[in-house]
């Protein structure tokens, strides 16, 4: 018991659940419940247009398209202008885009271009959301608990995904796609009035560069003078190209001619949340020194999900196999979030950031589009058991270099200043060092 006229010390909140941290993650939640529904209606709008696996490849593509196209200058607007006012016209694009999807769809039979084009804006507001979103998480916790605040966030973020898609599925089944697209279109509105409240006085005012291009050089600079960094990348080109065309073009399919159709495929996605929320909390207690080494290992159970709808196995089965890769996912997620973190400065974050998008979304145009002729040629099963061949041979190979085993997690807080002066071009060696 407290004495009288002694203060009732209120609850604290962690030193890392700042302000524009909970902005964030609010924000994350309102547009991921929004989102993961929407990737299932998307692509049976097109089914229920009259599509097949060559047009839902199609509309997949042309929302990746612009990713590749648009990051890198997204990623150097991000660090020169404010990193919120980026984000909420992303959003606004976004929400515009999802509005007239909707509406399309809800007065009648799309047309296939209609489609395109409209993911297409929708690809091209991720372009310039994604780099100044990861630049202002990253700069928003500071300090030894970085790891468990950015577990916690993607804890809440794939929680939404969660609900996300075991909705969505369901109310695509119910109700139609069209509807499900409407709900995205008003979480993107929420979302982008919430990140206007984010408040960027924290970071440094950035002096006059040399250009747009000038910055693009010195972004390159940093991403390239990291072998772990741009040898993960290259992994993740292969790996997320084939794990797009398995599951946003094969697995819709699947579940449409073996599961049972998108109400079984949206409970397996949001079994594979679930596996994302078990994996975030995992990480809240889990700091593994060697952050890549125990992150790349768990990119190996990626491969299953493929493996799974090559079978395909049932529906139960198949669930499993989403959570078990959801938790191991998860892992490498924390584990990547806190290597940016401990050594990209500051001042470069978005743009390291976009290299690193740009690298892992620059296969996916090409996978989406050829995983409808893929699936003529060789079969809809070999072309998946190729995607999972895929992803084991790249994680592989990411394993070999020694950098990524090699990368550690420090256990006191160093600067970014003083990461910047010294490990602005990391040697082999150096990284090991750095640990506690």
């Amino acid at each position: 018991m407290t004495s009288a006229g002694s203060p009732t010390e209120r609850p604290r909140l962690p030193s890392w659940a700042g302000r524009n941290y909970k902005l964030l993650t609010a924000s994350a939640v309102v547009t991921n419940l929004g989102s993961n529904g929407a990737l299932i209606a998307a692509a049976f709008a097109v089914l229920e247009a009259g599509g097949d696996a060559g047009d839902v490849g199609l509309v997949a593509a042309a929302r990746t398209l612009p990713l590749v196209l648009f990051l890198l200058i997204g990623g150097a607007i991000a660090d020169r202008l404010p990193r919120h006012h980026v984000m909420v016209a992303a959003n606004a694009l976004n929400c515009l885009s999802q509005a007239v999807f909707a509406a399309l769809v809800l007065a009648g039979e799309p047309r296939l271009w209609q489609m395109m084009l409209l993911t297409a804006l929708g690809g091209t507001g991720q372009a310039f959301f994604g780099p100044a979103a990861e630049g202002m998480l990253l700069s928003s916790v500071e300090g030894d608990q970085a790891a468990r605040a950015f577990a916690v966030f993607r804890m809440a973020m794939q929680s939404a995904a969660l609900g996300g898609a075991a909705v969505g599925g369901a109310l695509v089944a119910v109700l139609g796609p069209g509807w499900v697209l409407a709900v995205d279109a008003v979480a993107f509105a929420v979302a982008g009035a919430l990140r206007s409240f984010l408040d960027v006085s924290h970071i440094p005012v950035r002096g006059p560069s040399g250009g747009l291009f000038a910055d693009l050089r010195e972004g390159w600079r940093e991403f390239a003078g990291r072998s772990w960094l741009w040898v993960i990348v290259v992994q993740f080109a292969v790996a997320n190209a084939v794990i797009g065309a398995a599951q946003s073009v094969y697995g819709p399919l699947v579940a449409r001619d073996s599961l049972g159709g998108a109400g079984p495929w949206g409970l397996a996605l949001a079994m594979f949340g679930a596996g994302t929320v078990a994996g975030a909390v995992l990480m809240t207690r889990w700091k593994p020194r060697r952050l890549l080494l125990a992150g790349t290992l768990c990119v190996f159970p990626l491969a299953l999900p493929a493996a799974a709808l090559a079978v395909p196995v049932p529906i139960g089965v198949l669930c499993a196999v989403m959570f078990v890769t959801g938790v191991t996912e998860e892992v490498f997620g924390v584990s990547w979030m806190t290597a940016l973190h401990q050594e990209i400065p500051e001042d470069k974050l978005s743009r390291v950031s976009a290299y690193d998008w740009f690298g892992s979304v620059a296969m996916l145009p090409l996978a989406m589009a050829l995983a409808g002729p893929a699936e003529h040629t060789f079969g809809r099963t070999p072309a998946l058991w190729g995607c999972a061949a895929l992803i084991v041979v790249v994680t592989a190979g990411a394993l070999s270099v020694r950098d990524v085993r090699h990368l550690t997690r420090r256990t006191k807080e160093v600067t970014r200043d003083t990461a910047q002066k010294t490990q602005e071009t990391p040697a082999k060696g150096e990284l090991e060092s750095t640990g506690g």
